[in-house]
């Protein structure tokens, strides 16, 4: 059985966006940017919501000409092979191997972790809480930035009823960012 991880970065108040939606707030230093790669390469298809793709779609093809973080560069080769999905009500489709799923998001996603599929979400508050809502997400990362934001989007807007989960792990990276490792709890 495969599974799902949601890695969002957040700010301490909890926030994966600021108020005027930016994100130029993580701090990516060799450490965490080390771990993020051997996620990312543990990850067999990159899931999004449309909000999360538009902006990683509109970075990662072109990386190189907007940066020359050596976490971005490594980085933008993997995201333009890898294998994504998509989950949207208004997109059709998408480049960059992508799959786009807009009717029976949860049977189709339920099926590639059936096939043994490693999904990792990245980011997304809307699409986040519908899977943690529908028990889809099996594993929380969750990297808390030593930032307070202020406001703008929180890091889940739903779901609306409680679950436990477990603490599987926690770290801090030479950054000050804080891991927040969780799993589900069936």
């Amino acid at each position: 059985m495969g599974k799902i991880t949601h890695f969002v970065h957040q700010s301490l108040d909890g926030f994966i966006e600021g108020p005027n939606g930016e994100f130029d707030w993580p701090c990516m230093d060799g450490e965490l940017s080390a771990y993020s790669q051997a996620l990312t390469d543990s990850a067999d298809i990159f899931l999004y919501g449309r909000v999360a793709w538009d902006m990683m779609s509109g970075f990662w093809p072109r990386a190189e000409e907007f940066s020359t973080h050596e976490h971005d560069l490594a980085f933008a080769p993997v995201w333009r092979k890898a294998p994504k999905v998509v989950v949207s009500s208004t997109l059709t489709e998408a480049d960059w191997n992508t799959r786009v799923i807009n009717t029976d998001v949860i049977e189709q996603l339920t099926a590639l972790k059936e096939s043994g599929a490693h999904l990792l979400l990245f980011g997304g508050s809307a699409l986040a809480g519908f899977l943690t809502e529908h028990r889809l997400i099996d594993e929380y990362q969750i990297f808390v930035h030593p930032v307070v934001l202020g406001g703008g989007k929180p890091v889940f807007t739903t779901p609306q009823q409680r679950f436990d989960l477990t603490l599987a792990e926690s770290r801090t990276f030479d950054s000050q960012v804080v891991l927040l490792r969780h799993e589900r709890i069936n």
